[in-house]
């Protein structure tokens, strides 16, 4: 007889599980990873065998069926493997610290500034700092040197003229 009734795959399957076994430890190349698949074979041959279908070979069948299972399997665990390999590409995000170079060329500039900061008078000096460093306002600064906007806004520009000039000069 040619034609097995469906509810004959379910007893196949059984009949052939170390063959069908073995078949997918060969195409999964892991025998855990096989029961699986072998596992969601058996659900699969359950809902066929519901709708009550002839099916011709019934062991060519249900190899088919694991077959396509196995094919769909790899291919779901290569998809989560390249999305992990994207994630843990993301996760590589370059460190923020500058360059090697950049740091050290920023620090020699630091260390010119902090000369010319040093050539600056006094009160010229605290006005900038407080400005640029400490973000307060000519007022503010005003109040705290004890003399007036007008004043503060002098030494600000001053000191900002000698930095620039230091720095293009000593620069170069």
């Amino acid at each position: 007889m040619l034609t097995s009734p469906v509810s004959g795959l379910l007893a196949s399957f059984q009949e052939h599980y170390d063959d069908l076994l073995q078949f997918l430890t060969r195409r999964m190349s892991d025998r855990q990873r096989a029961a699986d698949v072998a596992q969601e074979t058996y659900l699969k041959l359950v809902k066929i065998e519901q709708q009550d279908l002839p099916v011709l070979h019934a062991r060519r069948f249900i190899f088919r069926v694991a077959g396509n299972l196995a094919i769909d399997t790899l291919r779901r665990e290569q998809r989560m493997s390249s999305s992990l390999d994207d994630s843990e590409v993301a996760r590589q995000v370059p460190c923020p610290a500058p360059a090697p170079e950049a740091a050290l060329l920023a620090s020699e500039r630091l260390e010119q500034l902090d000369e010319a900061l040093l050539q600056l008078s006094p009160n010229a000096r605290q006005a900038l700092l407080l400005n640029r460093v400490e973000g307060l306002t000519q007022a503010q600064i005003a109040q705290r040197l004890g003399v007036s906007e007008s004043m503060v806004a002098k030494y600000i520009g001053q000191a900002l003229r000698h930095c620039r000039d230091w720095l293009k000069h000593n620069h170069d």
